[in-house]
């Protein structure tokens, strides 16, 4: 394949993220095992973390901003009494306590941990401040003064517990620091503490049971065959009402044109549609009293009917 053009390649690819690998270099790696020209990740996992890491090729890339809205669920262990610099194991200890909370008090704590809650994201994080990354600072030994968001956990549970450390599952918005949630509950209980594990398992409609491990792809010798392991755009689409159009409407959407809607049995509404036309997704639309409009279009209706004017 050396030399080769890249090809153009569509779908979405469930990675089970191996611990110490940054998002970015999976999506690299990924590239390369599909020979694919253009591909990237739907949000940040943490070098430490596992776990559910969806990346986009070719136009399943025009979905992304949709799936990293989507909602997250998590496993993660909280260590109790050593607080990092990181939030996390590759941090440096700064703070030690005593204190490890009973099964009672982590049980009463976490309604406390529930619904839309503000949190002030790490120092080690990639958010921006003026144009800089908060981490760029951090490593320098700069503090940056981050401002606080409103997150929303939608669930909270204590799985296990263990000799100095807990086990939790949550399901959170985008946008939820994990790491912060940690530290903030070992806060609340009156001790410090750190994440030393977190694993991702699920993201939007992307869950374990859509994963391949890393060293699986690698093992295929053959790049058709690592192309099996790709899920078809609509894969991200699940909860989203499809609309069925004919090949004429599927031609003028997939040139950026509005359809009526009196053509079609459909309400005006802010959410979206799934135009597909043969089983095949052509836009995204949202529909409203005068018009269905496209809002992301895509070019696999032309890739599979070459036959449309």
């Amino acid at each position: 394949m050396r030399g080769k053009k890249a090809d153009d390649v569509d779908g979405w690819l469930v990675i089970d993220k191996p611990q110490g690998m940054t998002s970015t270099q999976v999506v690299g790696k990924t590239r390369w095992l599909l020979h694919a020209n253009k591909n990237g990740h739907t949000g940040t996992l943490d070098p430490f973390a596992t776990g559910v890491l969806p990346i986009a090729f070719g136009e399943a890339t025009k979905l992304v901003p949709f799936v990293m809205n989507g909602d997250k669920e998590y496993e993660f262990v909280l260590k109790w009494g050593e607080k990092t610099t990181t939030d996390d194991i590759e941090g440096e200890i700064t703070e030690r306590c005593a204190k490890i909370p009973s099964k009672d008090e982590i049980l009463a704590a976490i309604p406390h941990f529930v619904g839309k809650i503000t949190q002030i994201p790490p120092q080690y994080s990639a958010i921006k401040i003026n144009g800089r990354e908060a981490y760029k600072a951090a490593r320098k030994g700069e503090f940056v003064e981050i401002p606080a968001r409103q997150i929303e956990i939608f669930e909270l549970e204590l799985l296990a517990e263990y000799a100095d450390s807990a086990k939790f599952r949550v399901k959170c918005s985008k946008g939820t620091y994990v790491r912060t949630l940690g530290k903030d509950l070992a806060e609340y209980l009156g001790t410090v503490g750190h994440l030393s594990e977190l694993r991702r398992t699920k993201c939007a409609n992307f869950g374990l049971d859509d994963k391949i491990l890393l060293d699986s792809l690698e093992k295929l010798e053959y790049v058709e065959e690592r192309r099996k392991s790709l899920l078809p755009i609509e894969t991200s689409l699940r909860d989203i009402a499809e609309i069925a159009v004919s090949a004429e409407d599927a031609r003028k959407l997939s040139m950026g044109q509005g359809l009526s809607p009196k053509d079609y049995d459909v309400l005006p509404s802010e959410n979206l549609l799934a135009a597909v036309c043969d089983g095949c997704l052509i836009a995204l639309v949202r529909a409203d009293e005068r018009k269905i409009s496209p809002i992301r279009v895509f070019k696999t209706f032309n890739k599979g009917n070459t036959d449309v004017d």
